[in-house]
Order: C-alpha cells, then sequence, then structure tokens
C-alpha cells in the first residue's frame, strides 16, 4: 500500500519512518528543496518532558495581557483581528478546565517518545549532536519557585523524575551561569539535539531505503475517495491508498480539503545560534541545557561550538519576518548571563509552530477513513515526534491494511519520477 505523508519537517519524516517500517511504500511531499527547512530548522534543541506544561492557564492570560504594549516580551499578540485568531483564543480559554489533564498527559508522552526517539536515529546512523547532560530549569523569584513546584507534582503525577536544587546545586550543574536564583529543577533524563540535522539525516537514509521524496514542489488541490485519495503535485496529480498530514502550519488548509477542521495557530518563536569560534567562548557557556522560565528563553549546545538560544511567542499570523526587536533580548541574555560568550556572530532565524488551541497534538484518523493527521504539536514538535509518528503509524497500519488491496498505486508514482 502507498502512502502519501505531506510535510518535510520533524514529524512528518518521522512519521514517514514508521509507516516504511511496518512495510508501506510512502512519499514524502513538500515545498521545499530539502527537509527540515521550516519549524524544524533551528528550534531550541531540547528533547523535553520537563517543558510539558500546557499554556491553557489564567496565569498565561494575565501575563499576556501584561506584556501586550511590551515589544520585548516573551508573549507578544498583535491586536489586529481575525475570526482564526478569535476563534483559536476562544477555544484556548475553554480549555483552561483541562490544564492539568493535558499537561499530565503531554509529559507521559514526552517520555514515552525517548526510546522510539533513540531507535530511529540508532537505526539510521544519525549525527545530530545528541547531548545527554540533562535540562536545568532556574529562577530568580521564591514566587516563580512556588509555582514551579506545583508544576512539578503534575509531573510526578505523570511519572518524570525531576530534582529540585538549591542555588549551590544549579551553580553546581551550571558553573558558567552569571546571575543570583533561589533555586531550580533538573531533569536529568531530558536531552538536547540539532533538530534539522536529525530531520535531514533521516531523510536521506529514508530516501536510500526506497522512500519517495517529492520536494520542492507545491501541494495543490488534496481530496479523499472511497478508492484513493488525490493529490495534486505541480501540475500532476497522483493518486495513494491514504494520506498522512504532518504539514505544520499548511495543515489547517489541506484539512479543510478532506473536509477536517484542525485548528492550527501559527505562533512565531525566535532563536540565535552563537557560533563560538573561540576557546573563551566554548568554555563560558554551558553543556546542560537550561530554561529561564521568566524569560520563557531555553538553550541548547550544539557540539563544541554552537549555542543554540531561543525563546518568545509571538501571535502574527502566518509571518515569518525575522524582526531585530524580538532577536535582540535573545542576544542581551546571553551577554548578561554568560558573558565570557561572544555574540560577535550570531545567526538569528525564526520559525512558526503550530499549535492547537488545547496544546495537544493532532493525532490519528479524520473524517474520511483514508485520512490521518500528525500535526499540531506546537513547541513540543521535535519531544513529542517519536511517540507522535509511531502513534499515527500504528493507526493506519490498523484501519487501512484489513480493507484495502496492496501496491495499487506504487507502479504509478515510480514511473512518474
Amino acid at each position: 500500500m502507498h502512502i502519501a505523508v505531506l510535510g518535510a519537517g520533524i514529524t512528518g519524516i518521522t512519521t514517514a519512518f514508521q509507516l516504511h517500517d511496518r512495510g508501506f511504500e510512502v512519499t514524502v511531499i513538500d515545498r521545499q528543496r530539502y527537509a527540515g527547512m521550516e519549524t524544524s530548522f533551528a528550534n531550541g534543541g531540547q528533547l523535553s518532558a520537563s517543558n510539558g506544561e500546557v499554556w491553557n492557564s489564567w496565569a498565561t492570560v494575565f501575563k499576556g495581557l501584561k506584556w501586550m504594549l511590551k515589544a520585548d516580551a516573551p508573549l507578544l499578540v498583535n491586536p489586529k483581528p481575525s475570526w482564526h485568531k478569535l476563534s483559536w483564543m476562544g477555544e484556548f480559554l475553554a480549555n483552561i478546565p483541562h490544564y492539568k489533564a493535558n499537561t499530565i498527559q503531554t509529559a507521559r508522552m514526552a517520555q514515552a517518545a525517548r526510546g522510539v526517539f533513540v531507535e530511529m536515529a540508532e537505526k539510521a546512523g544519525i549525527d545530530f549532536n545528541h547531548e545527554p547532560a540533562g535540562i536545568v530549569h532556574f529562577y530568580r523569584k521564591e514566587k516563580d519557585l512556588a509555582s514551579a513546584r506545583k508544576v512539578n507534582a503534575l509531573y510526578a503525577e505523570a511519572g518524570l523524575d525531576r530534582k529540585e536544587l538549591s542555588p549551590a546545586e544549579v551553580f553546581a550543574h551550571v558553573p558558567q551561569l552569571k546571575t543570583d536564583v533561589v533555586g531550580g529543577f533538573w531533569t536529568e533524563s531530558d536531552t538536547t539535539g540539532d533538530i534539522h540535522k536529525y530531520t535531514y539525516g533521516l531523510a536521506e537514509w529514508l530516501k536510500g531505503q526506497g522512500v519517495h521524496f517529492q520536494m520542492g514542489r507545491e501541494i495543490g488541490a488534496a481530496k479523499a475517495a472511497d478508492d484513493a485519495v488525490e493529490i495534486q503535485i505541480g501540475e500532476d496529480t497522483h493518486r495513494f491508498d491514504g494520506v498522512v498530514v504532518a504539514a505544520g502550519v499548511g495543515s489547517r488548509k489541506l484539512a479543510q480539503g478532506f473536509g477536517d477542521r484542525v485548528n492550527i495557530y501559527p505562533v512565531k518563536g525566535y532563536s540565535i545560534t552563537v557560533e563560538m569560534d573561540d576557546a573563551a567562548s566554548q568554555a563560558a557557556a554551558p553543556w546542560a541545557s537550561l530554561l529561564d522560565d521568566a524569560a520563557k528563553i531555553v538553550t541548547s549546545r550544539l557540539g563544541a561550538d554552537r549555542f543554540r538560544v531561543a525563546g518568545t511567542a509571538e501571535f502574527n499570523g502566518e509571518n515569518r519576518d525575522i524582526r531585530a526587536d524580538r532577536i535582540r533580548p535573545l542576544v542581551q541574555w546571553v551577554e548578561e548571563y554568560f558573558p565570557g560568550v561572544s555574540t560577535e556572530r550570531c545567526i538569528p532565524w525564526a520559525g512558526l509552530r503550530p499549535m492547537m488551541p488545547n496544546m495537544m497534538p493532532r493525532v490519528g484518523k479524520g473524517r474520511h477513513p483514508r485520512v490521518f493527521y500528525n500535526t499540531g504539536h506546537g513547541h513540543l514538535g521535535w519531544t513529542l515526534s517519536g511517540v507522535t509518528a509511531e502513534m499515527v503509524g500504528q493507526t493506519v497500519s490498523d484501519s487501512l491494511r484489513a480493507n484495502a488491496p496492496r501496491g495499487q498505486f506504487g507502479a504509478e508514482l515510480a514511473a512518474a519520477e
């Protein structure tokens, strides 16, 4: 059976792996020339069950209102209204009662993803600067640490082992950090890595295994019928036994074509990659990953000579502009807390996180029996991709294999290639 995967980011490529591993013929389709070129290009790098708290809380709402007129705030909302934005925010508020259950479920999924993630990397032989040094959350105010203890109770309920740290213990894990802290938390089992190197490397390995790639191709009309899914790729229309939509912020429009409502909103995040060419900078940068909860900034060490710093959330529609006033706080954060790191060469980036209003990924069946979804992971696509790809791979297998003939459309696309 031949399955199309729409999207070549981390969720699309891991989905392709899981489908191929289950014996499907797979074609990945993406408008970019290479895998992992959009939201999976330069994120914060954290594979973090300890960042699984969903945002649906009144505390987040009140902070957002306070920050609306502050250009360098961690959360920024363009006040210009749109029906999409208003409907999304209405559903976001409606999911506040599910905050606890969704946080616990997210943390459980993140832990389940670890083994799948490592298994895929080992099978494909990918070098992606995987760093198992754990993640340290640090706090400068007692009230923030007290709030973190409440979140930690939810993580404990999810089975996540997370240790509270004294100020001295924070500095024992991160001796390079130059600020006063009142305490923190350490999650030893969390790791970091380069999402682009992983996604691109896995895609290249899949090519060698016979997975088809239609790259640099725009997806036109897409519809599902009783006997096939028809997808327009450029000027040509191809037929598949099934389709998995894993197209990030593009998933909403594709879902509409299949008769489904997937209310993803693009939430922009920014990062800088600090190129550390000198030994002094390399010594001054931490190996443990960090989360500064007050500033909503995360860090990852990507090998000896790269330091990734990421953060902020911007509700501004499908806008990919890299704004200097959003990059500047990231650079200043490095200069304040790690003054020994040279910021002479910082590469800025912005990507659009595909967020559902309940902060949970959309994984599983669509309305049509040949249509499936693995999308809407928000800020946790890197963290959750292993388990959601496995989930949707098994769902496709269970749903289609009992009813559809095998190999119906594979020869057609191979001839077209």
